[in-house]
């Protein structure tokens, strides 16, 4: 019978249900509701399905109930079981944490979770508890501090002074040079410090300084979190955080290195006199030109000592300390373009004026004082290392301008200055010693400025040579001794490349193509043709109407049609852009610039490796036979891109840098694929027919074991530079020479013509270049296996331009007067009147007459700047390698920087 269905018993003995009653009482369910699970029936059931009341009392139902509520609640408080709760809650451990009806658990130490709530509020700290938290924190932080302070000890200027050398090693490991460590340093006391110059830096730097407890919390507290969040670091902003800054041996802007400078300041500050801290201060500051120290600063800047120091002078001195590279008048532009000569002296000039004007508001100096200067004090210029005489100076500042430039942990000048670095460069010491004897042979046997003093004064000479499949300069000529010599000759001098420049172009023409002059400007630009070396025919006339590509005859500023000129005023007629290359016809290459766009030309030559801001903009059809002035670390290097397949690589000086045993840099520059290798093999298939083959300008610089060499010469109008740039397939080298008066004095530098330089006629590429560079790979290469040049694919359509049709005479027919049968005489012999170093032209207009090149060595020379050579101008600040957009690092130096 079902459950619902079965009879209620009837009570005894009418004592309204008795102990029975409450028995059953007991057994129902706690709570409003009746668990069906259990078998018993609640009120509402008990009307439905039995028609006779219950017999017990309301009152005793209650209390059977109540106690069965406590023990509920009791067994409930067990892990998990049902507790008495109005809903069931159940105990501690149990869904819900403690029943209404349930005891509170035992208390803890730590009352959390909290042991008398339940829900969110179970887990919400108590004021006591975070109250505790907070004094256990700023508790112990203090402790830490006190046992930091304690730990920590004053910095001892005796041991600052100790700082160590750079060490420079060739591409082998084995050492080249120790610098930067013979610390120019000579410790003084206060009383040898002009107190002009303890205001002098008070009033620029820690105005508080004598009443300051040493440290500043909120320049700390955002220099740490800067440094946190990997944001720029900071240096502390008073004196005597920078005092413990210089006198930490540890450089490293580290979260550790802030908190321990932290530490120290502090100690420093309870600890050390005012005076004492000045001293230490300015005693191991760094003031530039490798001065450590007051004392050294007005020796190296004033040739006096620290005490004979007047106000003016000494405000100077504190201008320094915000950055000698950027603050010496000198300039510093192999460091950063930017920190030339001229806006150093800006910057150095408005911040000592503000220095000056600071101590008189501050109370430091009379204002009548003050009116006594009233002209900068500038110093003298940099003496020299002696040790870094010859072309170690020139090889050093460029691997450290490279380095500085390209680094990624910020390592400045200032801090490669303080020592500890072993720099690993590429510079090979036996290819280095070879290019410098090289120079030194030729100089000695032709230069002669005591028996030409007209002409043979001021010469100069420059060089690099380049790995093509690495990007490694393994050698420089910089000059004759860095010691003595203004500028790196490796680097950018301004002296434009003439005709070593025609590449560039051959190699757009191959790749970009010639304009459809028959369809339009609108749709010919769009419409292109490539060019065959061989096959393609150009005007080589002399004076030829030199055309835009849609038949416009270009004219000068004047109005004037250009007429450009070859070199001894040769006619070629027709001729194929291999035997213009050759015999450096300039009509067809200019005519050839002109079909292809000066854009396209100039994009080549960036392509190749040269820098943008080496290239003159504008459209003048000389750009494409050398106006342009790239370095001759720069020029090797784009060559370079030829031999290596079309592949570019930035030539770089530096391998690796390392400080106490740590890499801090190491070179990982990718190549790139600038040129599809079919072009790069014919520019070279077409380089080698200059050097290589009987009637070619550079056939002076074969070498001897007939190994197979590429290049090319170039001299510009005016006969103000002359190069030659040639490469194997394992080495590219340039060679330069010029004439310069680049004496530190001489503010108004310009190139002097080389006519009658050397007892020749006229300076060409294949005269004393070529000889150097002949002489130099041929020691450079000696041992080395004999590699041949990629055959090249043909490459390109027949195109005829600057006036030539199709249906003209072919290039099989032989025309008259062949250059490779009748080469320009010699300049020893008979130089043209094109030569006249009395004809002037515009470099960026031209001339009337189109500029002439010089006659060259067998075949003739190239022009160089014919047609808009112009005047060699003043050199261009100093390019480095880096990369650096301004061009001051990198060419020469630094390789580092983007110059190169």
């Amino acid at each position: 019978m079902s459950e619902h269905r079965r009879k209620q018993p009837q009570p005894q003995g009418g004592q309204g249900g008795g102990r029975a009653a409450a028995r059953r009482a007991a057994q129902r369910p706690a709570g409003r509701r009746a668990d069906p699970s259990r078998g018993v029936p609640t009120a509402s059931h008990a009307e439905s399905h039995d028609p006779e009341p219950s017999y017990g009392g309301r009152a005793e139902a209650r209390r059977a109930a109540q106690r069965g509520r406590r023990r509920g609640a009791e067994g409930g408080a067990g892990a998990g079981g049902r507790g008495g709760g109005r809903r069931g809650a159940g105990g501690p451990g149990g869904p819900g944490g403690p029943g209404r009806g349930g005891r509170p658990g035992k208390k803890r130490l730590i009352d959390y979770p909290r042991h008398d709530k339940y829900g969110w509020r179970r887990w919400m700290p108590s004021w006591k508890l975070v109250t505790g938290l907070f004094i256990a924190f700023f508790g112990s932080l203090m402790a830490a501090g006190t046992i930091a302070y304690a730990m920590v000890d004053e910095p001892k200027v005796s041991l600052t002074s100790k700082a160590q050398n750079n060490v420079y090693l060739w591409d082998d490991g084995t050492p080249m040079v120790s610098t930067g460590g013979e610390v120019n340093r000579q410790i003084v006391g206060i009383e040898q410090i002009p107190m002009e110059m303890q205001n002098a830096v008070i009033s620029a730097e820690n105005k508080t300084f004598r009443e300051d407890a040493g440290v500043d919390p909120m320049g700390i507290g955002r220099a740490v979190f800067n440094m946190a969040k990997g944001g720029q670091t900071q240096g502390g902003s008073t004196i005597t955080q920078q005092f413990v800054k210089n006198a930490m041996l540890n450089q490293d802007q580290t979260l550790k290195r802030k908190f321990e400078e932290l530490f120290i300041s502090i100690k420093v500050g309870a600890d050390m006199d005012k005076p004492d801290i000045m001293a230490g201060y300015l005693n191991t500051s760094y003031y530039g030109r490798g001065a450590y120290g007051i004392q050294a600063a007005a020796r190296t800047y004033y040739d006096k000592n620290a005490k004979d120091l007047n106000a003016s002078e000494c405000a100077f001195l504190a201008t320094l300390l915000k950055g000698a590279t950027y603050y010496d008048p000198n300039g510093n532009p192999s460091i950063d373009p930017n920190a030339t000569e001229k806006n150093n002296t800006e910057r150095a000039t408005k911040r000592w004026k503000w220095i000056l004007d600071e101590m008189v508001k501050d109370g430091h100096l009379e204002a009548a004082e003050r009116a006594k200067y009233d002209t900068f004090p500038k110093p003298g210029p940099p003496k020299k290392n002696a040790q870094l005489s010859g072309q170690i100076g020139y090889l050093v500042d460029l691997a450290k301008a490279y380095f500085i430039n390209n680094n990624k942990e910020g390592i400045t000048a200032d801090e490669l200055a303080k020592g500890g670095y072993e720099i690993r460069t590429t510079f090979n010491e036996k290819k280095v010693n070879a290019l410098n004897k090289a120079v030194t042979d030729v100089y000695k046997k032709n230069i002669d400025p005591k028996k030409r003093p007209e002409t043979d004064t001021h010469v100069q000479f420059g060089g690099a040579s380049v790995e093509p499949e690495t990007g490694k300069i393994v050698a420089i000529y910089g000059g004759e001794d860095a010691t003595k010599h203004f500028t790196n000759n490796a680097d950018q001098t301004g002296a434009q490349v003439g005709s070593t420049f025609k590449p560039y172009v051959l190699a757009a023409a191959m790749r970009d193509g010639v304009r459809d002059p028959e369809l339009g400007p609108e749709q010919g630009a769009d419409t292109r043709t490539l060019v065959s070396p061989d096959k393609s025919q150009y005007n080589g006339k002399n004076k030829l109407k030199i055309k835009d590509y849609n038949g416009e005859v270009w004219t000068n500023e004047e109005g004037k049609e250009w007429l450009q000129r070859n070199d001894g005023d040769e006619d070629y007629e027709d001729i194929n852009l291999r035997e213009a290359m050759k015999v450096s016809a300039n009509s067809p290459f200019v005519q050839l610039g002109m079909d292809v766009g000066i854009p396209q030309v100039r994009q080549a030559a960036v392509d190749a490796g040269l820098l943008e801001d080496s290239l003159p903009g504008g459209s003048n059809p000389s750009f494409s036979i050398g106006i342009s002035d790239p370095s001759a670390i720069r020029m090797a290097g784009s060559y370079a891109t030829f031999a290596n397949n079309g592949t570019q690589r930035d030539p770089y000086s530096v391998q690796e840098v390392k400080k106490e045993g740590v890499s801090v840099f190491k070179y990982n520059q990718k190549p790139e694929a600038k040129f599809d290798a079919d072009i790069a093999h014919n520019v070279t298939d077409v380089l080698k027919s200059v050097v290589m083959e009987k009637g070619g300008t550079g056939t002076s610089a074969q070498l001897p074991d007939g190994r197979e060499v590429a290049g090319k010469t170039g001299t510009t109008d005016g006969n103000k530079s002359a190069w030659f740039v040639g490469y194997t397939p394992q080495l590219s080298t340039a060679i330069d020479m010029y004439r310069l008066d680049d004496n530190a004095e001489n503010k108004n530098r310009e190139f002097l013509e080389m006519f009658g330089t050397g007892g020749q006629d006229k300076i060409h590429g294949a005269s004393f270049p070529a000889d150097i560079w002949q002489d130099y790979m041929t020691v450079a290469m000696k041992g080395k296996k004999l590699l041949t040049f990629p055959e090249p694919e043909p490459i390109g359509e027949s195109v005829y331009g600057g006036g030539l049709k199709s249906e003209e005479p072919s290039p099989s027919e032989s025309p008259s007067g062949s250059p490779s049968e009748s080469p320009s005489e010699s300049p020893s012999d008979s130089p043209s009147p094109s030569t006249s170093p009395s004809e002037s032209c515009d470099q960026w207009n031209g001339c009337e007459n189109g500029g002439t090149g010089d006659p060259g060595g067998p075949g003739g020379e190239d022009p160089g700047g014919v047609i808009g050579g112009g005047p060699g101008g003043s050199p261009s600040s100093s390019e480095s390698e880096t990369g650096n957009p301004q061009g001051g690092d990198n060419g020469g130096g630094w390789i580092g920087g983007p110059r190169g």
